[in-house]
């Protein structure tokens, strides 16, 4: 089978043998805000044609690329949701010399019935598990994901635009003008940390960052890292609200950061699979019925 993960910027597609491994993998700048209305057949064919040359002949599609801006919707599937009524709830899209497939995101709502959506996250939730019935699971980000799962099904779900709030925050407002250093681990970033478990809220907090710069307390190099840990501290205050073993599912210096941000806050973060996406779509690949 072909399982391609493709977001918004980017497309991950892995070649796997009939019980999941990973035969052969590639990564690009292709995500669908580069194809053209109309342009996915083609596109998918540039990414994996030499594949489907093979003989492959099955394809599993996750992320945006089944969005309203992607190659065709596929509905959300509202939790609690796990790999049965994902592979039950796959789209087909029309595609020339192999079967393709869409998997759908999933919608949720938080305790005040705000709904909450994810499209792409899930596939890399359940690679991620390893067996797990039970798992609190944190996907850093742009737009942070922390998912419940119970008794082998994504429960329930929270986003926090805590990257972008980051990005944001460090180049548009005044705070940026007096950051010289990129976020990294370290004393500032774990005083940021430690000042998102004090009180007075997030837009207080924010500005003491300027603050503590004004009075000498914050150099410029290390404002960035102070900001980070701000930001990521109230994230995880916010979904951790008791100790507690959190698999990170991901890539990149966020993850070390977040996994600092949840030990300081008392609980224990472990690393999963990097390729957790292609487990994630094999194993609905394995429930799936092709025609």
């Amino acid at each position: 089978m072909i399982a391609v993960d493709w977001g918004t910027s980017s497309a991950r597609a892995y070649r796997l043998a009939p019980d999941g491994a990973v035969l052969a993998r590639r990564e690009g700048a292709g995500g669908i805000l580069r194809v053209p209305e109309g342009g996915f057949p083609a596109a998918l064919t540039e990414m994996v044609g030499d594949w489907l040359a093979a003989g492959e002949t099955r394809v599993l599609l996750s992320g945006m690329v089944g969005s309203r801006q992607g190659w065709q919707e596929a509905p959300y599937l509202a939790c609690p949701a796990g790999l049965d009524e994902l592979a039950a709830a796959l789209v087909p899209v029309p595609f020339a010399g192999a079967s393709v497939r869409l998997v759908p995101g999933l919608s949720a709502a938080d305790a005040a019935g705000t709904p909450e959506v994810m499209r792409g996250e899930e596939v890399q939730v359940f690679g991620a598990l390893a067996g797990a019935e039970d798992a609190l699971i944190c996907l850093p980000g742009s737009h942070a994901k922390w998912v419940r799962v119970a008794g082998g099904r994504i429960a329930g779900f929270s986003t926090s635009m805590t990257g972008e709030a980051f990005a944001a925050l460090s180049g548009h407002t005044i705070l940026g003008r007096m950051m010289t250093g990129p976020a990294e681990l370290g004393p500032a970033f774990e005083a940021g940390v430690a000042r998102s478990a004090e009180g007075g809220g997030l837009l207080h907090h924010l500005f003491g960052t300027r603050a503590l710069g004004l009075f000498g307390r914050l150099a410029p190099e290390d404002a960035a890292s102070y900001l980070s840990g701000l930001l990521i501290g109230h994230d995880v205050a916010a979904a951790m609200t008791e100790p507690a073993l959190v698999r990170l599912v991901g890539s990149g210096p966020l993850m070390a950061l977040y996994g600092r941000a949840i030990a300081l806050k008392g609980g224990k973060a472990v690393a999963g699979d990097p390729d957790a996406a292609a487990r994630g779509l094999a194993l609905i690949g394995e429930r799936t019925e092709w025609m």
